[in-house]
């Protein structure tokens, strides 16, 4: 019988890697308080710009890590006003921001490659203010500033909620859980090997796994679950286009095309999610995954106790205990 269960496994998801409700409630009334303060001044002022705020990233979708201290607001501004270029945009933003909340010092509110960032004093946490150019399309579709190129991506905060969500209900519990283990261990590798040479997008992990579960992949033992996932990395899963149709039928899907990865966004299938990956990037990787596979599926048949939970803690981290 393998040492390393499942009930160990959700052990220590609750002890070291899920965000506590105490700690979500708390950065959720920050966030709340700079998205009230938005609105409002949206309400009482005419020409502002602004339109709307809408809570994202993964505490909004329910995949946080614990003490990860960074949120996201996607703040979508009226096309027409915002300035064109990214730099003038940030900056337009922040001072949009600065108007919202006088509270905050300038220093708090500071401008980054594709956003603003807001800092609290006290608690740390920093809030990513994301501009989202909007045109007045339904369901909250606008145009995203990407980081890396600049480029405006079509996409919608709601429909990603939804997205995500409507899968949750599917998959009570686990979906989310093993996001947040995979997660864990992409965070890990970058730890490990730096972040500019590990590239493991978040987004992509929620995605995968959200094409697992589609496909019927088995979710309820988190061992098996996690084995499989280094698998299908392993056994050329990243070599197929990975889409879905919730929002845009089978019909408008691209051919696959020559990227290394590709993996559609479900609200614009003109954003690959992995556009910017290399093969260089896809096969670090994959590289990882053999690693971690070979690891677990040595685990699993390890006559001793100590050995398997040191095979785990490779891919987990030495944090990673099994309890008696």
């Amino acid at each position: 019988m393998a040492h390393i269960e499942h009930r160990n496994l959700m052990v220590f998801c609750e002890e070291h890697v899920n965000l506590k409700k105490t700690e979500v409630d708390s950065q959720r009334a920050q966030v709340k308080r700079l998205s009230d303060l938005i609105s409002t001044k949206i309400a009482s002022t005419p020409g502002y710009g602004l339109v709307k705020t809408l809570h994202a990233g993964s505490v909004a979708k329910g995949t946080a890590l614990r003490n990860v201290n960074d949120r996201d607001l996607a703040v979508y501004v009226e096309a027409e006003q915002a300035p064109e270029d990214t730099p003038t945009l940030v900056i337009w933003l922040r001072d949009r921001v600065i108007e919202a909340y006088p509270q905050l010092s300038e220093d708090q509110i500071v401008t980054n490659t594709n956003c603003v960032t807001v800092t609290f004093a006290g608690s740390g946490l920093s809030v990513d203010v994301v501009p989202v150019l909007y045109e007045g399309e339904p369901n909250d579709i606008g145009y995203l500033v990407a980081k890396d190129t600049g480029d405006r991506l079509k996409t919608s905060v709601r429909q990603h909620l939804d997205f995500i969500r409507e899968r949750k209900k599917q998959h009570p519990q686990d979906l989310a859980q093993l996001i947040r283990l995979t997660k864990w261990w992409a965070r890990l590798q970058k730890r490990r090997h730096g972040e500019d040479v590990f590239k493991c997008k978040s987004f992509m992990l929620e995605l995968l796994w959200v094409h697992l579960a589609d496909s019927g992949f088995p979710l309820g033992d988190y061992t098996v679950a996690l084995e499989h996932f280094f698998m299908f990395l392993v056994k050329g899963g990243l070599d197929r286009q990975i889409a879905f149709t919730d929002f845009h039928p089978a019909t408008k899907l691209p051919a696959r095309g020559t990227a290394p990865i590709q993996i559609l966004d479900p609200v614009s299938f003109d954003n690959n999610i992995a556009s910017r990956y290399t093969t260089a990037d896809r096969d670090r990787l994959v590289e990882a995954a053999q690693e971690a596979f070979d690891a677990l599926s040595t685990a699993q048949f390890e006559p001793v106790k100590g050995q398997a939970v040191e095979f785990w803690q490779e891919v987990l981290g030495t944090s990673f205990k099994a309890a008696a």
